[in-house]
């Protein structure tokens, strides 16, 4: 039996891309729950509404040792502290719209090369735990 040239017969590894070499680290920030007034129908801009935000961040870590110092790592306080001041801001219409800022807020720091980020209502569907969107972006 002759072997068919368009049969490839040997593995060939798929290099690594060049953002995945090095040391990363993942920040979450997890079920964080604040009051906003956020969506398009007239009862919903009346009072705030309850969304729960998740946050996962892949964060390219230092050359150096953390040496148990705050200024070596990327902060969740600085996480959560933006996305309070995106909510206080005013009125979102859409949970997308809120998603797409917190993730514009936390690829503005360089070391983030990926964020991954989760808005839902809490209230919204009295059937439903929640309702929402979970995004993905990165640079």
């Amino acid at each position: 039996m002759s072997a068919n040239p368009n049969i490839v017969t040997q593995f060939t590894p798929v290099p690594r891309e060049a953002d995945d070499a090095g040391r990363w680290r993942l920040v979450r920030v997890r079920d964080l729950v604040l009051p906003m007034s956020i969506g398009i129908y007239e009862q919903e801009k009346l009072a705030p509404q309850r969304v729960c935000i998740n946050v996962e961040l892949k964060v390219r870590e230092g050359e150096g040792p953390i040496g148990d110092d705050i200024a070596n790592v990327l902060s969740y306080e600085h996480i959560v502290n933006g996305i309070k001041a995106i909510i206080a801001d005013g009125h979102i219409n859409l949970v997308e719209t809120l998603a797409d800022r917190i993730a514009d807020l936390c690829l503005a720091d360089p070391r983030v090369a990926r964020a991954r980020i989760a808005v839902d209502k809490l209230d919204i569907v009295p059937e439903a735990a929640s309702v929402g969107v979970e995004i993905e972006r990165s640079r």
